[in-house]
């Protein structure tokens, strides 16, 4: 599977056009179409407008420059009800999107409008976190993964075209609980168990990488998630965490917690969650 059109969605804000960059990147590693978009929502300022219009411009030159074909779109409205029409209108396969600091200071799944984003529109998702503005062009990417991985094939294509468009090295790390023994607690496996162990879902994302012929490495880490994603990414100095969308529901999210909430509000470098829905269109 690949995509064939790509929409980067900005606003007068610097971290969209960030997000957007990475876009631009996938549409060059897919030879896809790329559409950048602004909506002006109601009260949107002149000021406001004049950057995002700048934004749009700078993008839309870089895509031209790199033989992207390229489209640019100004609509007036709702942000997430004119970027739906835009995708059903234009066919598009994924929308690029930034989070926002009122993703961060409030929990991500409570209606804001990267949750809208998410949840409503009929193509797949990528939300941006930006950490490190300068550091669009990441040298090995963190790809965490649970034990079920749903949408293999698009969990797998997006991380590899990511790395292929940026020359960058894929590092797997499937987060696991410990094993544990009746009366001896802890058990510490060695690599080759731990192998054996490895859930077919996470061996089939690996086995799909594979195909693409990108350089990556794989390992296990047994403990919390979240923390374990976050510890992972600073001791290894990684640039970009992709992962993806959390599939729990709302209540279940406020009553255990959610790892994605977590790793957004403490991610140590840049990160893309991912809701996919590419894969079966």
């Amino acid at each position: 599977m690949t995509y064939k059109k790509i929409l980067a969605a900005v606003n007068e804000h610097l971290n969209s056009e960030f997000a957007a960059r990475y876009a631009l990147n996938l549409a060059k590693a897919c030879n896809a179409k790329f559409y950048v978009c602004f909506i002006a929502g109601k009260g949107t300022s002149q000021a406001c407008c004049a950057r995002a219009g700048d934004a749009m411009e700078k993008l839309f030159n870089e895509a031209r420059e790199l033989g992207i074909q390229a489209e640019s779109i100004i609509e007036t409205g709702d942000p997430v009800k004119e970027v739906d029409r835009i995708v059903r209108r234009e066919v598009t396969d994924i929308v690029f999107a930034s989070t926002r600091r009122e993703d961060i200071e409030k929990r991500f799944y409570a209606g804001t409008v990267a949750r809208r984003l998410s949840l409503h529109l009929p193509c797949s998702v990528a939300l941006v976190r930006a950490v490190h503005m300068g550091r669009i062009q990441p040298r090995n990417i963190l790809v965490p993964l649970k034990a079920r991985v749903g949408h293999v094939r698009e969990r797998a294509c997006f991380a590899a075209k990511m790395a292929e468009g940026f020359h960058s090295k894929l590092s797997i790390l499937h987060t696991t609980k410990p094993v544990t023994r009746f009366f001896h607690g802890e058990v510490h496996l060695t690599p080759v168990e731990w192998e054996k162990r490895l859930p077919a879902d996470i061996s089939g994302f690996i086995k799909h990488i594979e195909k693409y012929g990108v350089e990556f490495e794989s390992r296990l880490s047994p403990g919390a998630a979240a923390r374990s994603i976050t510890l992972e990414a600073a001791a290894k100095r990684h640039d970009l965490i992709i992962m993806g969308a959390s599939e729990r529901s709302l209540p279940a999210s406020f009553l255990r917690g959610n790892p994605v909430e977590d790793v957004l509000r403490e991610t140590p470098c840049n990160l893309i969650i991912l809701n996919p829905r590419h894969e079966n269109q």
